[in-house]
């Protein structure tokens, strides 16, 4: 196949003088380089396009794809992941990974969590703060965990997200909203063990891949999996696989993990966290449609790493995931409706 790259390059976007920050949740360019090698080696041919605005440029050009292998992540606004997945649907591309609507929703947390909640997904207790009358409605008692609605890679997730004192929490709130100019999630913190769940596939045809428990190393920031920690996570972090036939609460974590993923609608794959209460019961915490895939920094590569699936391998489950979905769509009703019955 003839396949597109669209990504967010950070090295743009730092010569254009955005901040490390501002740009964590775009890639390097050796997890291009390395999606390009891996896509060879499967004996494609790729082609790099850019972020958005290059893709609507080459669009006009008359440039098509088979395939375009979409991870860009989007600078501004609410929807921001949507808007690559939007534009190939207007010209009827096929691409990997979700749909607009999975993109945007899933990029706020609350939202993701008000829809997963009322689908009987366990998810601790939250809010959504705006301002200080929201911050009064809260009903739930602290410890609270806070961080940005719509942020993703750790992003304002720092110790100070874990407020002790009811009386601090506005304080708190409006700091984080200063800084990141967007609402805040204000949830009950989690005391428990942490997971991320990798998944592949789409709806039926998901499942987990195995699961990786986080644990701080002494020089970590205490406490949380914060952004600091997330960006040095070779010295801050061990990843240690844990086995869901071992062990029974790894085995609730994935079928949360699942659950969550197929209700929302995501596709071919990405990773949803979990964390445990003070029980030691998974809740969901957010879902990842749009993983990050630097083969050595990345969750999901170093899940697999752990698995023994080579990166190669994990992109090739992804592009079958991806292929498999635009086979079926492609074929005439009847057939469809052929295909669905024997399972195809």
């Amino acid at each position: 196949m003839k396949i597109g790259l669209t990504y967010d390059l950070r090295s743009d976007y730092l010569a254009a003088g955005y901040s490390e920050e501002e740009t964590a949740e775009f890639d390097r360019d050796d997890t291009i380089t390395a999606l390009e090698k891996a896509l060879t080696k499967l004996g494609h041919h790729t082609d790099r396009i850019g972020h958005a605005r290059h893709l609507v440029l080459r669009l006009a050009a008359g440039d098509r794809w088979d395939l375009v292998f979409n991870i860009a992540e989007g600078m501004h606004g609410i929807g921001r992941e949507a808007q690559v997945p939007a534009i190939l649907d207007v010209y009827d591309l096929p691409y990997t990974f979700s749909d607009p609507l999975v993109m945007a929703l899933t990029l706020h947390k609350g939202m993701t969590k008000h829809v997963l909640r009322d689908a009987g997904v366990p998810t601790t207790d939250f809010a959504v703060v705006a301002g200080p009358d929201d911050v009064r409605a809260i009903a739930f008692d602290p410890p609270y965990f806070i961080k940005p609605v719509a942020e993703g890679t750790g992003k304002g997730v720092t110790p100070a997200s874990i407020v002790r004192r009811r009386e601090e929490l506005g304080a708190a709130c409006r700091n984080l909203k200063v800084t990141f100019h967007q609402p805040v999630l204000v949830e009950r913190f989690l005391p428990g063990r942490e997971f991320t769940v990798g998944l592949i596939g789409t709806d039926a045809e998901s499942r987990a891949l195995g699961t990786m428990e986080v644990h701080l190393r002494d020089s970590a920031e205490p406490g949380v999996y914060s952004y600091i920690n997330k960006e040095q996570c070779e010295e801050r972090v061990e990843y240690r696989l844990v086995a869901s036939e071992e062990d029974p609460v790894v085995a609730e974590a994935e079928e949360v993990a699942l659950r969550a993923w197929r209700i929302l609608g995501c596709r071919d794959g990405g990773r949803v966290d979990v964390r445990c209460d003070a029980d030691g019961r998974p809740q969901f915490m957010e879902v990842n449609p749009l993983a990050g895939l630097h083969p050595e920094h990345s969750d999901l590569p170093i899940l697999c790493t752990h698995l023994g699936i080579s990166f190669v391998q994990l992109i090739e489950q992804i592009v079958a995931s991806a292929a498999l979905r635009v086979r079926v769509a492609k074929l005439p009703r009847k057939q469809m409706a052929d295909a669905n019955r024997s399972g195809a």
